[in-house]
């Protein structure tokens, strides 16, 4: 990588842009959760998300995907528990833990919100190439793994 003043200029728009869609994307967050459920937190949005697309899961496996502290995922576990948007079983490897799945309900109102959210994307990029879309999710894939791989490392440290 070159280390000219313009590759600088680079990484300072980089960190810019970057803040800036996290801020709103905080803020986006609190309003989908309000839009899924009028009493779900815009922090357990985030967790709702993450065992639709990927559990069922333990809580730990949670804990160490989402980067949170262990009673921060037990507080939100337990909120979405109550509003009926996540359930929880037995390990079927380990009677003595539980996983945790999205519920039918959960799971329901999620995937509308989902199509609601991309049908939004494909108004307001409606002018973009459809290899630039492509392109944006493939670099936006590429950094997401970097942070996890980082997240990793700081876990193993």
């Amino acid at each position: 990588m070159d280390s000219t003043p313009d590759c600088h200029a680079a990484f300072v728009v980089l960190e810019r842009e970057i803040a800036l869609l996290l801020r709103r994307s905080r803020a986006i967050q609190g309003r989908l959760a309000g839009q899924l459920h009028a009493d779900l937190d815009g922090a357990a949005y985030g967790l709702l998300v993450l065992l639709d697309d990927a559990g069922p899961l333990r809580a730990s496996d949670v804990v160490a995907r989402l980067g949170l502290d262990k009673s921060t995922v037990s507080r939100q576990v337990a909120s979405l528990v109550a509003l009926g948007l996540v359930d929880r079983a037995a390990d079927p490897d380990d009677g003595r833990a539980q996983v945790l799945s999205t519920s039918p309900e959960g799971h329901r109102r999620l995937s509308q919100l989902r199509d609601a959210r991309r049908e939004r994307w494909e108004a307001d990029l409606a002018g973009w190439e459809t290899t630039d879309v492509a392109t944006l999710a493939q670099l936006l894939g590429r950094l997401n793994r970097l942070g996890e791989e980082r997240e990793a490392e700081a876990t193993r440290s």
